[in-house]
């Protein structure tokens, strides 16, 4: 362990209780200020990359699984640290540009933000660290998430760092005092015997520290993970955590896993186990994984992170990919419900980006090419259900003044045989159009309890295709809606 580390901790500890609680000295109008460009993204890349990508789901020779996290190998197999780091780090061989490649990807597919792994549960940090000897700068002489930050940055998107607070390599983390927290070793004694916890605490503050000190403005801190029966203040020293990061970083987004409580929007372990609320002060997202929320969470700030496949970081015996139609109907799907999608993918040892994943970022970049503004900044559909599809809401401003236009995106998924598009509507409404085709106007009837808009007997986009409809005034919905 390098040195240096009491200095560090003590200046994170110095600037946390100047902060103070930092989460309730804000003012509504000052979060909606810091949270907008977040919730104004919707869509995000997620990537899994560290020594477990070199590793690609097979030890010994053989396949771990076929499905499900492989980032995870090294508590699949049980390995103590050492076994694995002789085992992966030879096999982890980053090729020169190799971030270029995944932020074009990114921006390509329409991406507004990109959050990457500085450490995962394995421990390897991903910069260059002074307070370990288990990191890139160490064991590569390279600044991986530097070089990572530059690429994101270079095509415009925001910053995000995954980090993890478990870790399965320190010395000094205590993790028997969690019968809920993932270890490769838990239910066996400590291998060198008695452990402090806190100064594995110290640790972690002290890299987080460098990760926000040292790379310029980050835009989102995605904390992973705590455990009911260890979690918060007690397990990681939580709140002096985010004041200090909140301290350097005044305008960064933190979602909740530094706890797993009900006040944090937690009810249960399981990737399913969120609840629909959340206090501020325990952080500004909650994270559904793998689940899109059935009706959303109306009144707070939520993302899915889900997998292109069925693992989180890279597996080569892993080829359950989602279908295109699934993805971008996942996009719209948490939109119409007041959400973000954080996608993720897992790349190869080198860097590089299997074939499979360009192909579905790509394909998602050509619908948001043409439908993207149904997505960005728009916020849940006024409808409870919709039998053909989804809707997603934009306050228009444009027009200045005030008067603005309101305008819903009918994203369409099953095309009206009869060219009749019927929406369960009372509001007057204006003008219609495809965002295909946005110079040719449709035609639009009003009746008591429904708007009919007479669309082109072909659907422009055999996923989804978006109509347009400008309200005059508030949305009044019909009582068909149930979703």
């Amino acid at each position: 362990m390098k040195s240096r580390l009491s200095l560090l901790f003590s200046a994170t500890a110095i600037l946390a209780v100047l902060a103070g609680p930092l989460a309730a000295q804000e003012t509504a109008a000052q979060r909606d200020a810091r949270m907008a460009w977040w919730r104004e993204a919707r869509f995000g890349m997620f990537v899994h990359w560290g020594l477990y990508s070199g590793l690609a789901g097979t030890w010994d020779g053989k396949p771990v699984s076929k499905t499900g996290g492989m980032e995870w190998i090294q508590n699949l197999v049980k390995a103590d640290t050492d076994t694995y780091a002789q085992r992966a780090i030879p096999l982890f061989k980053p090729a020169p540009g190799f971030a270029r490649e995944w932020a074009r990807l990114a921006r390509e597919a329409g991406c507004r933000y990109l959050v990457f792994t500085t450490k995962h549960h394995d421990g390897f940090a991903l910069h260059d660290s002074k307070v370990s000897d288990f990191d890139a700068g160490s064991v590569l002489q390279r600044d991986l998430v530097r070089e990572i930050v530059e690429a994101t940055r270079a095509e415009g998107l925001k910053v995000g760092f995954y980090h993890s607070i478990i870790d399965w390599h320190h010395d000094q983390y205590e993790y028997a005092r969690s019968t809920q927290a993932p270890h490769p070793l838990r239910g066996t004694p400590y291998p060198n015997g008695t452990r402090n916890h806190e100064r594995y605490i110290d640790y972690l503050h002290a890299q987080v520290r460098e990760l926000i000190f040292n790379y310029g403005p980050v835009d989102v801190l995605w904390w992973d993970y705590s455990a009911q029966d260890f979690q918060g203040q007690e397990a990681w020293r939580a709140f002096d955590l985010m004041n200090m990061v909140r301290a350097r970083q005044p305008g960064i987004t933190m979602n909740n896993r530094l706890f797993r409580s009900l006040e944090a929007g937690w009810k249960a372990m399981g990737t399913d186990g969120y609840a629909t609320q959340l206090d501020p002060k325990y952080g500004d997202f909650i994270t559904p994984e793998q689940h899109i929320p059935p009706t959303g969470m109306p009144g707070v700030d939520w993302e899915t992170c889900m997998t292109l496949n069925t693992t989180w970081g890279y597996s080569e015996h892993d080829h359950a990919w989602k279908s295109d139609e699934v993805l971008i109907r996942n996009l719209i799907d948490i939109a119409s419900k007041g959400g973000n999608y954080l996608l993720n993918i897992g790349l190869r040892a080198d860097g590089s980006v299997p074939k499979e994943t360009v192909n579905s970022f790509r394909a998602i970049g050509a619908w948001m090419r043409v439908n993207g503004e149904s997505i960005y900044g728009t916020s849940a559909s006024p409808f409870s259900k919709l039998d053909w599809g989804r809707a997603t809401r934009l306050r228009d401003g444009s027009a200045g003044q005030g008067r603005g236009r309101d305008l819903l995106y009918l994203h369409v998924f099953d095309w009206p045989k009869d060219g009749r598009l019927q929406v369960p509507l009372a509001s007057r409404v204006g003008r219609s159009w495809l965002l295909a085709d946005p110079a040719r106007r449709l035609k639009v009837a009003a009746a008591k309890d429904q708007v009919v808009i007479t669309v082109p007997a072909q659907a422009p986009d055999p996923i989804a295709s978006v109509v347009v409809l400008e309200l005059k005034g508030e949305p009044k919905t019909a009582a068909v809606n149930d979703r």
